[in-house]
């Protein structure tokens, strides 16, 4: 992390080995095969967090939660509302906030109205965060009991059955990401006035990896509800309710709305555009006049001049050449390149 801290972060990507030749089967299976390279005696307590998720919360608030119950797994729950139900573990608990019944993604919501909570005069469910805070012992013991795979559905109904689970209830901001609908909407969420995860609270800052980069250049254009990363480059376009990631270069005339650019791991020099121009390759990033609306383009997408991606044909799921339509969303793939004049 730095120079005054012991915190780190160590990378361990999935693996095969002599004694299991597969790979990842699931989230706990994940876990019980790289817990070798942090079984550390001094280690007592553990949290499993979910990767596809956008929240602020203090841990220290969690595991001191945790130890005053003297539970072994320690579940965060978040209060959601019935439509989000389907998508989550539903949670049950007692007056002392012991678990006494989970549900995996239940899709009738009727049989589990008992679990049903009031916040505010409305009714809400107790949603699992995909967060958990293991006793050590305990993990290892779950971990290595019947070699189950996944957290959510296995793992988590036992202990619950065992009577040695507590819901940790978490009140601020947290959106699972998980679904193209869900991430597309809770990025341009950021672009708001006032967005519900504040990113600018000067107490609780939010830290990126150091890039270096210049800063991003508007020629001539006009950004509305926006967000830009640095080292973007726009040049007489008009940008309205979007996300322009870094380096990404928008030509003149072009339009975007509602879209979500991821940007370009890279800058072309002028010599490389021209070498690739004279292949029928467009330069990273959007050329000149093009339309794109409710889009996501991936890392390093090259779209071509006068490109229309637009949803003509108003298809809410379709499968094409080097894009996607999911939930009416176009999502054009990392790297991709779209020749000029194509229409989407």
């Amino acid at each position: 992390m730095d120079v005054f801290t012991k915190g780190f972060v160590d990378i361990m990507a999935a693996e095969q080995s002599m004694e299991d030749t597969d790979w990842f089967q699931g989230t706990a299976d994940a876990v019980r095969r790289c817990l070798k390279h942090f079984n550390d005696p001094a280690i007592k307590h553990i949290f499993i967090l979910g990767g596809d998720q956008l929240y602020k919360m203090n841990f220290r608030d969690m595991y001191r939660y945790h130890i005053e119950r003297g539970s072994e797994v320690t579940v965060a729950c978040n209060c959601v509302d019935p439509e989000e139900v389907p998508h989550l573990g539903i949670m049950g608990m007692d007056k002392d906030a012991r678990i006494t019944r989970f549900v995996e993604k239940p899709e009738d919501i009727s049989k589990i109205e008992d679990m049903a909570v009031k916040r505010d005069g409305k009714k809400k469910f107790l949603g699992s965060m995909g967060i958990y805070l293991f006793n050590k012992e305990a993990l290892i013991k779950l971990l290595k009991k019947d070699k189950k795979t996944d957290f959510g559905k296995e793992i988590i109904p036992e202990v619950v059955s065992e009577g040695k689970a507590s819901a940790f209830i978490f009140e601020g901001y947290w959106r699972d990401i998980g679904t193209i609908r869900s991430f597309y909407e809770e990025n341009l969420a950021l672009s708001k006035s006032i967005p519900s995860l504040d990113v600018f609270d000067e107490s609780w800052q939010i830290f990126t990896r150091v890039r270096h980069l210049p800063p991003a250049k508007f020629e001539d254009s006009h950004i509305e509800s926006s967000i830009v990363a640095e080292g973007a480059i726009t040049q007489l376009a008009n940008i309205k309710h979007s996300i322009i990631g870094l380096r990404f270069r928008v030509g003149p005339g072009s339009v975007i709305k509602d879209t979500i650019a991821m940007g370009s791991d890279y800058y072309e020099t002028v010599d490389e555009i021209k070498e690739k121009a004279a292949k029928g390759i467009p330069p990273l990033g959007v050329g000149n006049n093009c339309r794109i609306y409710k889009a996501i383009l991936d890392k390093n997408v090259r779209i071509g001049d006068n490109v229309e991606i637009i949803n003509k044909e108003g298809h809410k799921n379709f499968d094409g050449p080097n894009y996607f339509i999911r939930d009416g969303i176009v999502i054009i793939t990392k790297g991709s390149s779209m020749p000029s004049g194509t229409v989407i």
